[in-house]
C-alpha cells in the first residue's frame, strides 16, 4: 500500500477508511484490525473512518457495477478502493459533489497515487451528474452479496440481503429485576434496543453493570438452555462474556473456557463490571476437561460470522469457501469435547452466527451420528420469535428478519441430549 506524502492536507478519515478498505480488498484483513492498529486516535474521526469504509463495503457489489461503464481498464486495487469511496460519499452518504471528488483526489495524491487523480475527478463528476441513469437496471442486493454466498443461501438470498443496509441497532440485555434505560424499545425477547450510535458507556446504569451488550439473535441461545439455579454449565468459547453472563445472572454455576488470553482478560473485564460470578479458564476448549461431568454445555463456537454483516460488512468480503470449511471440521471437534464433559442425559446448546448451513444443520445432523439426540425447540419456547423455529425444530434467524424492529443478526441453535 502507498505511503502517504505531504502534497495535501491531512484527512484522517479518509487515510483511515482508505486503509481499511485495501485491508479488506487487498489482504482479507478484517475492518476492526486495520482499526485497532491504526494510528489514529481521534474517536471523531476513527467514527467517520469506520462509517465510510462500512457504507463502501455494504455497496460495493452495486458501486463496483456501476463504475464499470466510465473505465476504459481496470485500475489498480488501491484506486479502485478510492473511487469505490467517492461513489459511497456521493450515493449513500450525502456529500457535497465538490467534497466528495475532491477530498478523493486528494487522497490518491497523498497516497503516492497522483497519477490516477485526473480519473478520479473525471469518473466521479460523472457519477455525480449520472449516477441515477447509471445505476438504473442494477439488482443491489444480488450484486452486494458474493457470488458463493448468494449461491448458498439458496432461497433465503434475496430476504437476508435486505438486511445489508440497515446499520446495526443497540441491543441490551438486563440484569433480571434491573429497570431498562429510558429510551430504548423493549423487543419482543425481551432484549432493550437502542438507535444505531447510542454510546453504550453513556446509558444510566452501564457503570453500575445492570446490562451488557448483545444483539437481539445473540441473547437467544443462553435463553433457550434455560439455566436453573445451581445447575452446573460450561460455556466454551466463552469472550466477550455475554453468554456468561447470562448464565451467571440466572444463579448457574458457570464454568467460562477462553483460550485467547486477551479476550479472556477481557472477559473477566466484563464480569467484574456487571458484579457477576464465574470461573475463567484460559484453554483450549478441546483439550479441556472440566474435574467432573457438568450438567450442560453452551457452545457459541468460532464460525464465518457471516451472520453478523450488517454490524460486519466486511465479513462478506473477507470470508471464502474453505474458510468455512476448515471452520466446520473445527466445531465437529469441539462437539465432541462437549460429549466427554457432560453428566449422561447432560444437553448442549450448539449455536453459531454463521448463516451456513455447513456451520449449522450440517454440523447437527453429523452429531447425531455420534451420540447425541435432538431435543426440538418447541413453538412455546420461541413464541417470541416464531419465524426462527424450523421445521427440525432448530433456531434458525437472518439479517432480513424483523425488519418492523430494525432487524437482527443470523444465529443458529441447536439443543442435544447426550445418549
Amino acid at each position: 500500500m502507498s505511503k502517504p506524502t505531504r502534497t495535501d492536507p491531512a484527512d484522517p478519515t479518509r487515510d483511515l477508511a482508505f486503509d481499511i478498505l485495501c485491508g479488506v480488498v487487498e489482504h482479507r484483513r478484517m475492518l476492526e484490525t486495520t482499526l485497532e492498529r491504526s494510528s489514529v486516535r481521534d474517536p471523531r474521526d476513527r467514527a467517520s473512518a469506520h462509517r465510510l469504509a462500512a457504507t463502501t463495503l455494504r455497496h460495493m457489489g452495486s458501486m463496483t457495477e456501476l463504475l464499470q461503464p466510465l473505465l476504459r481498464r481496470e485500475p489498480p486495487a488501491p484506486v479502485r478502493c478510492a473511487l469505490l469511496m467517492g461513489v459511497a460519499q456521493l450515493r449513500h452518504l450525502g456529500t457535497p459533489p465538490h467534497a466528495a471528488v475532491g477530498t478523493i483526489v486528494s487522497l490518491l495524491r497523498r497516497r503516492g497515487l497522483a497519477p490516477f487523480a485526473g480519473l478520479a475527478n473525471a469518473v466521479l463528476r460523472r457519477v455525480a451528474r449520472e449516477g441515477d441513469a447509471l445505476a438504473e437496471g442494477l439488482d443491489p442486493e444480488r450484486l452486494d452479496v458474493p457470488p458463493w454466498l448468494w449461491t448458498s443461501w439458496r432461497g433465503r438470498a434475496r430476504s437476508i440481503a435486505e438486511g445489508l443496509y440497515r446499520e446495526a441497532p443497540l441491543d441490551l440485555t438486563m440484569k433480571p429485576d434491573v429497570a431498562a434505560p429510558e429510551g430504548g424499545e423493549i423487543l419482543p425477547n425481551g432484549s432493550v434496543r437502542f438507535t444505531a450510535g447510542t454510546r453504550v458507556v453513556e446509558l444510566p446504569g452501564f457503570e453500575e453493570g445492570h446490562f451488557w451488550v448483545q444483539d437481539a439473535a445473540a441473547s437467544m441461545p443462553a435463553r433457550l438452555l434455560a439455566p436453573q439455579a445451581g445447575q452446573r454449565i460450561v460455556d466454551l468459547c466463552a469472550a466477550p462474556g455475554g453468554k456468561t453472563a447470562q448464565l451467571a445472572a440466572a444463579g448457574a454455576d458457570v464454568i467460562s473456557v477462553e483460550r485467547d488470553a486477551g479476550r479472556a482478560e477481557r472477559l473477566h473485564e466484563n464480569l467484574r463490571r456487571l458484579k457477576l460470578d464465574a470461573t475463567c479458564v484460559t484453554a483450549d476448549a478441546e483439550k479441556w476437561r472440566p474435574d467432573s461431568p457438568v450438567d450442560a454445555v453452551l457452545l457459541d463456537a468460532p464460525c464465518s460470522a457471516t451472520g453478523t454483516f450488517r454490524r460486519h460488512p466486511d465479513v462478506l468480503w473477507v470470508k471464502r469457501p474453505r474458510d468455512v470449511t476448515s471452520l466446520a471440521e473445527g466445531q465437529d471437534k469441539l462437539i465432541d469435547a462437549a460429549h466427554d464433559m457432560l453428566r449422561p442425559d447432560g444437553v448442549l446448546l450448539y449455536a453459531v452466527c454463521s448463516l451456513q448451513d455447513e456451520e449449522g444443520p450440517q454440523r447437527v445432523e453429523a452429531a447425531l451420528t455420534r451420540g447425541w439426540e435432538l431435543l426440538p425447540f418447541s413453538p412455546e419456547e420461541l413464541s417470541a420469535m416464531p419465524k426462527a423455529r424450523t421445521k427440525e425444530g432448530y433456531f434458525r434467524t437472518h439479517p432480513g428478519m424483523w425488519q418492523e424492529f430494525g432487524g437482527m443478526d443470523g444465529f443458529f441453535a441447536a439443543r442435544l441430549r447426550k445418549v
